[in-house]
């Protein structure tokens, strides 16, 4: 009975860190608006009760803190000391600062990068740019399914096709919902055109006249790193402009490549998705 008991005990024990974890990052992606407790049991699908106390947990090991006024959850203090150790290992931010500010002041446009986060894409950083005229689609720590703009875009299409039908499936209810213009064939689409064109385009699929290009960073074993993008209005987005402003971003793509390769690559498991290729693709 005694065993039985402990096996219980540590089941629930695991199960609950599991839970607290799960809240952890659903809070991270209401981003600098914070979450409110009834939107983060709603999207976790918890009770209550037991979303409370695993947010007061979280609280009171730093990771998250709550706003007194608006009661929102944020990430707290804790939550930006680990990332900021992890930044030696995983700090393609840090890898791509120049290289975002390069193509805001070159281009005049908006810039950003984005990574993978399970079947979503989740922009890092925006790198304004100084044209009067600006597109406000994507934001630092806005979270789209992958394929929903083109940095998100160019993330999955360098990815295996049986790996972007895994992801197209699993997103496909979100997508219907809420991007009814990008269900899964609009989107099996845009992948063939990025790869014939050596890029990602988001003709305005999400706002009609913000459009964008989007490239993917991979890692030596050819896993996608993160994407960068850049964004305008669709005057500034016609054809010839399209491949200047990829010919840009291929260049520094290649430099945040060569930076990424000096770090520790990572080891299996250790991504956030289930389905990044362990495999080396051909880049496009």
């Amino acid at each position: 009975m005694e065993q039985k008991v402990s096996r219980t005990t540590g089941l629930n024990g695991s199960q609950s860190v599991d839970r607290a974890l799960s809240l952890l990052s659903l809070v991270s992606y209401f981003g600098d608006q914070g979450g409110a407790l009834s939107n983060i049991v709603e999207q976790s699908g918890l009770n209550k009760p037991t979303t409370r106390r695993l947010l007061l947990a979280l609280i009171r090991s730093g990771l998250l803190e709550q706003d007194r006024l608006t009661r929102r959850y944020y990430l707290g203090q804790e939550a930006y000391v680990l990332g900021t150790l992890a930044t030696r290992r995983y700090g393609l931010l840090q890898i791509a600062r120049d290289s975002l500010s390069f193509l805001s002041s070159k281009t005049q446009d908006t810039s950003f990068l984005s990574i993978q986060r399970d079947n979503h894409a989740v922009c890092l950083h925006r790198e304004e740019g100084t044209y009067p005229i600006r597109t406000h689609a994507l934001q630092a720590g806005y979270r789209h399914p992958l394929g929903v703009g083109a940095g998100s875009l160019a993330i999955l299409a360098a990815m295996e096709d049986d790996e972007i039908e895994a992801v197209l499936a699993a997103n496909e209810a979100e997508l219907l919902a809420e991007f009814p213009d990008l269900a899964p064939p609009q989107i099996r689409d845009d992948i063939a055109s990025a790869r014939e064109m050596g890029f990602a385009l988001n003709p305005g699929r999400i706002l009609p006249n913000s459009w964008g290009i989007g490239l993917a960073i991979r890692y030596q074993d050819g896993r996608a790193a993160g994407a960068l993008s850049i964004a305008a209005i669709d005057s500034r987005m016609q054809p010839a402009r399209q491949l200047e402003l990829a010919a840009l971003m291929r260049g520094e793509v290649k430099k945040i490549e060569a930076r990424l390769a000096h770090l520790q690559p990572l080891k299996d498991g250790q991504c956030g998705s289930p389905f990044q290729s362990q495999k080396a693709t051909a880049a496009w």
